[in-house]
């Protein structure tokens, strides 16, 4: 008995705009200012309001990029507002920490350099291809939340250290993989224009 068409094979102009995976990346949009806001409030319990926040966002960031794929709910606008949610939470976090005095600002200026500056090369090559998504771009993803919930929860002294390891190697992590980012932008330049692309989810 055939219980239906195959979501894999529904076209892509059909999916609807407002489908569970874009509504994720909205409600995370949304998220970005409430945590900002809770990290500027000056009492113990809203540092915890934002680490949960900001955990939430992160947990969104998984979950509806696997709905999209499985159900075949990718649109252009998944496409472009996703990596823009996903920037925008650490990025966001990352300047709070500074601002804050709890974060080197030369950590916060490299890694968002690196995040904006791959993400326009990516759209600049994309008439020649789409630069795939890495194992080492999943894994900075990866290292970076992990880190900065490590810095915005309230660590006891001895596991401070731990936090600034996680940072350490999230920094080293997010510099190498932009540098391989930018030499895979560079073939694609120097190659023919693709016939057709679609940007990639993790960089």
């Amino acid at each position: 008995m055939n219980s239906g068409p195959d979501p894999a094979s529904v076209p892509a102009a059909n999916v609807p705009l407002w489908n569970i995976a874009n509504i994720l990346t909205a409600v995370r949009l949304i998220m970005v200012p409430v945590f900002i806001v809770c990290m500027f409030l000056d009492h113990p319990v809203w540092r915890f309001v934002a680490f949960v926040v900001f955990l939430l966002a992160a947990i969104t960031d998984r979950v509806d990029g696997e709905l999209a794929r499985r159900r075949n709910l990718v649109t252009d606008f998944g496409k472009i507002a996703d990596p823009i949610a996903d920037k925008a939470l650490t990025g966001g976090a990352l300047v709070v920490l500074s601002i804050l005095g709890e974060l080197w600002w030369w950590v916060t200026l490299v890694i968002l350099i690196r995040e904006w500056g791959i993400t326009a090369l990516r759209f600049a090559v994309l008439r020649r291809g789409v630069i795939p998504a890495s194992r080492g771009g999943k894994l900075k993803t990866v290292l970076q939340v992990v880190a900065i919930a490590a810095y915005l929860f309230p660590l006891p002294e001895p596991l401070v250290f731990g936090a600034y390891a996680l940072m350490g190697a999230a920094l080293a992590v997010t510099v190498i993989t932009g540098a391989d980012y930018v030499i895979q932008a560079v073939r694609l330049w120097r190659s023919p224009p693709a016939a057709s692309s679609s940007t990639a989810e993790s960089t």
